[in-house]
Formats: C-alpha cells, sequence, structure tokens
C-alpha cells in the first residue's frame, strides 16, 4: 500500500471519540496497535462471518476490541487474553465508555498458550492473535481446533515486511516467523490469506 493511499484512507475515515481516545491511551504506553485500515477490516471479517464470539490476543485489547465488538452480533462475546492488569484496566474502561455491557466482555489474566488450551473447541469465529514469531506455530496448532467451519485467525505483523525472503536473515524471531509462515502456507483443510497490511498480516479460514 502506498503512503499517499494509506494517507488518504486514514484522513477520510471517522473515528469516534471512544476509539481515538484508546489509541491515544495505546500510544502513551508504546502499545503496538493496527492502523485504521486494519482496524477496519477486523470488524468487516468479524461481521462477515456473522460472529458470535471473538477471541483478541493483545496487550492493546482496547483499540482490537473495539473494532471486533463493533462486528460482533448483539450477543456476541468478546474474550480479551490480556496479562498485565494495565492493559485490562484501559480495555476495561475503552468498553464501558462505548457502551458495551460488561457482560459481552471477560478478561483471561494469562499466557496465551496457557490459557487457549482450556478454551470450548468449535466455539469462535474469529480469533485475533498479537504474539511473538517463536510462539507462532504453537498458537495456530491451538486456535484452530477452537475455531467453528469458516471462522479465522489474523495474525498481525508477522511476515517482517517481506524480509522473511532473505535467508541471510538469521534472528532467533526471523528464523522463527519464516519457519511459522512455511508451515501455515502448508496446513490441510484451511485457506491462507497474506496481505501487505502493518508489516505483513496473515489469516488463517478453516474450511471444515
Amino acid at each position: 500500500m502506498t503512503d499517499e493511499l494509506r494517507f488518504y484512507l486514514e484522513s477520510t475515515t471517522e473515528l469516534d471519540p471512544t476509539l481515538e481516545q484508546a489509541y491515544e491511551d495505546a500510544h502513551e504506553f508504546g502499545l503496538p496497535v493496527p492502523d485504521i485500515v486494519t482496524g477496519r477490516l477486523l470488524t468487516t471479517l468479524t461481521a462477515a462471518t456473522q460472529a458470535q464470539a471473538a477471541i483478541a490476543i493483545t496487550p492493546a485489547a482496547n483499540v482490537v476490541g473495539l473494532y471486533l465488538l463493533a462486528g460482533l452480533g448483539t450477543n456476541g462475546i468478546l474474550t480479551c487474553v490480556a496479562p498485565e492488569p494495565e492493559h485490562q484496566r484501559f480495555a476495561r474502561q475503552a468498553f464501558r465508555s462505548a457502551g458495551y455491557s460488561p457482560s459481552r466482555i471477560r478478561f483471561l489474566p494469562s499466557r496465551p498458550l496457557d490459557v487457549m488450551g482450556r478454551l470450548a473447541s468449535h466455539s469462535y469465529q474469529l480469533i485475533y492473535a498479537e504474539i511473538s514469531p517463536v510462539d507462532l506455530k504453537a498458537l495456530v496448532n491451538t486456535a484452530l481446533p477452537l475455531l467453528t467451519t469458516g471462522g479465522s485467525i489474523i495474525l498481525p505483523d508477522v511476515l517482517f515486511s517481506g524480509a522473511l525472503i532473505d535467508e541471510f536473515r538469521a534472528t532467533r524471531d526471523m528464523i522463527a516467523a519464516r519457519e511459522a509462515d512455511e508451515y501455515i502456507c502448508a496446513l490441510e483443510g484451511v485457506y491462507v490469506t497474506r496481505l501487505p497490511l502493518g508489516s505483513g498480516m496473515t489469516i488463517i479460514t478453516k474450511l471444515a
């Protein structure tokens, strides 16, 4: 995406005050957040799957959660995996300001891989997971059984802006991300889409 196109899209997309405040809070504490284009895609994907249950694995649950909740059905439940109490506080405040009932959101204050194996299988339509490259393969293997047919895992910023093609770049994270990308593309029973959003987004959609 060109800088000009990104600027046009972001400058012509209106954000409500709650989402603007959520971005400000996340930026203040240095939390990685999806840009507006990516956020709108999250809302669209959530709405398109008619999701009633979604998971947000990210320290910026306040921003990501608002985008997901906007696309969830009126009785949809959002599960936020947010180990840090301060991140939870931001998210609770954002959801309350946006008018969402506390009964529609639950927080799991645990590491993602410690808690996801205890969630119900075939129960979620969308999982947004911002996670270390070294944990990507394990997360995908744990998350896929949780999805209903047609559900998706969204993995932001996992393609290192295309630098994975450079085999001479051999940092631990780079190697792990390259191996995870190869693993994901070889999975059966899924449809994999990679998009030039952020530093490279991967979407895994469960076919059966």
